[in-house]
């Protein structure tokens, strides 16, 4: 299994009723493949997975599973804050058919470093899917700190990390662990440039969901190591994704898909939809300048 090069964090599609949109899952993951996305992420952070129930986190892996049958990788969003529960939705995306589950650290709990690793070797001994660490501090208020990813790769379930970090210290020291059984990804799309030049294999990325031709063209331009070639294709793409960071995600990428026709432009609750003004201005400008729109936008 090749985890690597431009792999897209997917957004969860709702429809106008806030139910599950799985036509417009199904277009998405379409799109997607046609993009030359490399790997799709069902139900991480950017799928709202916290807000999905049970019975729909089973629904969109399956569908995913059976929409993308083998073309390329589907990893499985099952990090929760407690290590029996994450356990437990590993098995369930391995029962699904998932090839891989992406483990964020714990949330909210504030673990020590010995309690993450504890965590993550209880994932990888028995979840029964190879897991990628995944590193979000602003997200989860905890930082799995480079010492214990350089203790966590020698298990041979742990395959690798997103690090969604993106300052040139954690870069260079992530960078120095690659090793053939475990690779680095980028979690950042605006530093993913300098990591996937640093020696990245690739990026898991929002703003794919909106340009996965361009942020394929993006992450080969990076991955060939030729700064020019990647400072052109980081260029094109920039304003897009500065235009993503004016709320959180992934309540800006919404807004882009509901443009392209893609569901609807609200979140659940607590988050709430991008609101009329500026901020949405620039979001369908950005985009539009890279991907044509949706009549109906």
């Amino acid at each position: 299994m090749d985890i690597s090069g431009s792999i897209t964090a997917l957004a969860t599609p709702f429809a106008a009723d806030g139910s599950l949109d799985l036509d417009a899952f199904g277009r998405l993951l379409d799109q997607q493949i046609a993009g030359g996305t490399q790997g799709v992420v069902v139900a991480g952070s950017t799928g709202e997975s916290h807000f999905l129930e049970h019975d729909e986190f089973e629904r969109l892996l399956a569908f995913a599973v059976k929409h993308v049958n083998h073309r390329i990788p589907v990893i499985a969003g099952t990090g929760e804050a407690g290590t029996a529960k994450t356990i437990a939705t590993t098995r369930l995306a391995k029962s699904l058919g998932a090839d891989a589950a992406l483990v964020v650290a714990p949330f909210y709990v504030r673990p020590t470093q010995e309690g993450m690793r504890r965590h993550f070797l209880a994932v990888a001994d028995e979840g029964g899917l190879p897991v990628i660490l995944y590193n979000v501090p602003p997200r989860t208020g905890c930082d799995i700190a480079t010492e214990t990813v350089a203790v966590l790769r020698d298990h041979p379930g742990i395959i690798g990390i997103k690090e969604a970090r993106g300052d040139a210290e954690r870069i260079r020291a992530l960078a120095e662990l690659i090793r053939p059984d475990f690779v680095y990804l980028s979690g950042d799309d605006g530093s993913a440039h300098q990591a996937m030049l640093a020696g990245a294999a690739g990026t898991i990325s929002v703003v794919a969901n909106l340009v996965p031709e361009a942020f394929r063209a993006f992450c080969d331009a990076a991955r060939s190591g030729d700064p020019e070639r990647a400072a052109r294709e980081t260029e094109r793409l920039a304003p897009l994704i500065d235009a993503l960071n004016c709320a959180p995600n992934p309540i800006a990428v919404k807004a882009g898909l509901a443009a392209l026709g893609l569901g609807s432009a609200a979140p659940r609750l607590p988050l709430v939809e991008l609101e009329a003004g500026p901020a949405l201005v620039r979001v369908r400008e950005t985009l539009a300048a890279l991907a044509p729109l949706s009549s109906a936008a």
